[in-house]
């Protein structure tokens, strides 16, 4: 078909770079749509981006294999109607679902996000494959076209990535960029349709989109705010009239009281300021630096029972810092500095020997992102620590322990004292939950840590045996998802 046909080559790479720009738009916001009820981590990342893939080889298969059974003009406007319409779909049936099963079955949800996700991406797969034979006119053209049209899908591919990473997920909600995404490609599968077979094509996929997008607008939202790393939500604690907790994904970040900075909820926060108490006496103001902030809950207490205290917070999360201001009550100035940065670029900028305290509090999911684990980290967060300064770090593991015995291990090769405070049944391997590592240039005053403790909880002194042959976490070996052990209980 020459240059005067239906599709002509403008438009040929229009619908090659569009179709493929919206494939991998899809699968980073299912990565989103998945996140508050199974966790973001480096498998949940693989395992989409494998069904991505699958998808693509299946509809570039099958779309060649159709375009050459049945005319192109015939399947094309269609064919973007229903990934359109199924596209609208995504967000409401993973949403029901997660809910529906929130706090179990993972599985479950991933393979509901798995087919919904494939049945419009292989859809859309199929589209270069299809222009690329209307755009064949002689055999004598058919590398040119088809590297032509390939490059231009491969560069619509880079687009989407880019800008949904860069721009979309960071400026606009979740629900709104599938709507979006869902209700273009059904303008242009109407369009295309309308040109290429007319109007009475069309009614049917369109009226499927139309039901996609009540859905929609309808299902449940877990978030009260869709940041560009976490699903936010602050929740009243029915208990406790000021008690309010911050939900990051699905997993309860921090407790805050807006009434008593001094009341600590939950176990490893009160473990944070055991150490605290135990290394330094009573009121003595410290210089902390906190490589993460959530809910700022120990921000608030060292304040509020060390006064003239000064902190440094690096936050990666605009979002969450903003949340924390609207409906916590946080307030900066110069006691309190919240910078919205990446942890470990922050700990780089830190003067030498200038904080007294490290509090490293950061995760992603259920775990802390890697670049935060590794030796060159510990070592860096020693070079800023004053002599006799404390680093802590708040880790969470289940059944065997693998991560937090290797992070144990790692800041083992750094620091000389290395102390774990932890649950006893923990430590003792029968149980799993937050284990909080104190390291230090100094010995630590361990009595005095465990005198602040509550019965239940311990200070394992000499934890080599605990840790075992556990692998010291590099930059160039880190594989934190793997040796973590989620929660299951």
């Amino acid at each position: 078909m020459g240059e005067g046909g239906p599709v002509g080559q403008k438009l040929a790479i229009a619908l090659a770079f569009g179709s493929s720009a919206a494939v991998m738009v899809l699968e980073l916001v299912s990565l989103r749509l998945v996140a508050p009820y199974i966790g973001l981590t480096l498998e949940t990342n693989t395992a989409v981006i494998g069904v991505a893939l699958a998808a693509i080889a299946t509809g570039a298969a099958l779309g060649g294999r159709f375009a050459d059974v049945a005319p192109p003009q015939r399947t094309l406007g269609p064919l973007f109607l229903l990934a359109g319409a199924l596209v609208m779909l995504v967000l409401p049936v993973v949403r029901w679902t997660g809910e529906a099963l929130r706090g179990g079955a993972s599985e479950l949800v991933f393979l509901v996000l798995a087919v919904t996700l494939f049945a419009p991406a292989s859809l859309l797969a199929a589209v270069t494959p299809m222009v690329t034979k209307l755009r064949l006119d002689t055999l004598a053209q058919t590398g040119t076209v088809v590297g032509r049209l390939s490059a231009y899908a491969t560069v619509g591919g880079i687009v989407g990535t880019v800008v949904t990473g860069f721009v979309f997920v960071a400026t606009v909600p979740i629900s709104t960029i599938v709507l979006t995404l869902g209700a273009a490609l059904v303008v242009v599968g109407a369009a295309l349709t309308f040109l290429l077979r007319g109007v009475q094509a069309a009614v049917k996929p369109v009226a499927l989109a139309v039901v996609g997008a009540t859905l929609t607008l309808v299902a449940p939202r877990p978030c009260e705010v869709e940041t560009a790393y976490h699903c936010a939500r602050v929740v009243a604690d029915p208990n406790r009239e000021s008690g309010r907790t911050l939900y990051l994904d699905q997993a309860r970040h921090s407790y805050v009281d807006l009434k008593d900075p001094t009341y600590l909820e939950f176990e490893y926060i009160k473990s944070f300021a055991a150490a605290i108490n135990g290394t330094w006496a009573e009121g003595r103001p410290l210089n902390a630096l906190h490589v993460g902030g959530g809910g700022l809950t120990m921000t608030r207490y060292v304040t509020a029972t060390r006064p003239g205290s000064k902190h440094q917070v690096y936050e990666i999360d605009k979002a969450v810092v903003e949340l924390d201001k609207r409906e916590l009550g946080v307030q900066t100035g110069p006691d309190l500095a919240v910078t919205v940065q990446d942890g470990r670029l922050g700990v780089r900028d830190e003067e030498t020997d200038s904080r007294d305290l490290v509090l490293m509090d950061a995760f992603s999911g259920l775990s802390v992102p890697w670049h935060l684990t590794t030796r060159e980290l510990v070592a860096d967060v020693r070079r800023v620590l004053r002599p006799d300064g404390l680093y802590l770090v708040n880790v969470i593991d289940y059944g065997a322990a693998k991560f937090a015995k290797a992070e144990i291990k790692t800041a083992q090769a750094v620091f000389p004292y290395v102390a774990v405070i932890a649950r006893k049944d923990e430590l003792s391997g029968h149980s799993g939950g937050n284990f909080v590592v104190a390291a230090s240039d100094k010995p630590i005053d361990v009595p005095a840590i465990v005198g602040h403790l509550e019965p239940s909880m311990d200070v394992l002194d000499r934890p080599d045996s605990f840790v075992g042959d556990a692998p010291v976490l590099t930059d160039d070996y880190a594989p934190v998802d793997q040796l973590l052990t989620p929660y299951s209980g």
